[in-house]
C-alpha cells in the first residue's frame, strides 16, 4: 500500500500570526516538521493557501498544493489536496506539532488492519486527527458527504469512517497555537 504525508499549513493562525515560520530550535517550525518527517519512507506534500518566505519555500522540497477552500479548515484542505496525491493512504499532519517524529507515523502504519479507514493516535483521552493516517478513498467519500451536510470538523470524519485508535505518548502532540505555548516545558523526546 502506498502512503504519503500531507503537511497542513493553510490555517489563519489568528492567535499567533506567522507561527509556521517562527524559529523553533534554529529552524522555521514548518521546516523543522518537514525535515523530521521527510527522513521517513514517504513522499511529502504541503497543503497551504500560498507560498511562504522564499527561504522557507526553498527548504520545503515538496509540492505545494493550494487549498482552494481556505480558510474553511483542515477537512477542506485534505479534500482539496487528496485528488492530487497518488497514494492509497494519507498521513494528515498539522505543522504546528514540532515534536512529532517519523516513528509516530511508522507506528500508525504498522497498526493498520484490513477494514480500517483511519488510524488515529490517542493519548490521555485526547484523539489527534491531525497526526493520523487516512484511507484516501474513504477520506474523499465521507469528507465530501460531511462537508455537504455542514459537518466539517475532523472529529466528524473520524466518527464517519472505520477508525482504529492507537495509544501513544502525549509528548509528540504538543501544538503551538500561541506565543505562550513556546514557553511551556518541553518533554524529552
Amino acid at each position: 500500500m502506498a502512503d504519503a504525508i500531507l503537511l497542513l499549513a493553510g490555517g489563519s493562525a489568528t492567535r499567533f500570526p506567522g507561527k509556521l515560520e517562527h524559529d523553533i530550535e534554529g529552524q522555521p517550525m514548518i521546516v523543522r516538521v518537514f525535515e523530521k518527517l521527510a527522513r521517513g519512507q514517504w513522499p511529502v506534500y504541503v497543503a497551504g493557501k500560498g507560498s511562504f518566505a522564499p527561504e522557507v519555500d526553498a527548504a520545503l522540497r515538496a509540492p505545494l498544493l493550494i487549498d482552494r477552500w481556505t480558510p474553511r479548515g483542515p477537512l477542506h484542505a485534505l479534500l482539496s489536496a487528496a485528488p492530487f496525491i497518488a497514494a492509497d493512504r494519507i498521513f494528515a499532519v498539522a505543522t504546528d506539532q514540532p515534536q512529532l517524529e517519523p516513528g509516530v507515523l511508522e507506528r500508525l502504519a504498522a497498526a493498520w488492519s484490513p477494514g480500517d479507514e483511519a488510524v488515529v493516535p490517542e493519548h490521555e483521552g485526547i484523539v489527534e486527527p491531525l497526526a493520523a493516517l487516512y484511507d484516501r478513498f474513504a477520506l474523499l467519500r465521507e469528507g465530501l458527504r460531511l462537508c455537504r451536510a455542514g459537518h466539517t470538523a475532523m472529529r466528524d470524519l473520524i466518527a464517519a469512517v472505520a477508525t482504529r485508535f492507537v495509544p501513544m505518548e502525549s509528548r509528540y502532540f504538543r501544538n503551538i497555537n500561541t506565543r505562550s505555548d513556546l514557553g511551556r516545558r518541553r518533554e524529552p523526546t
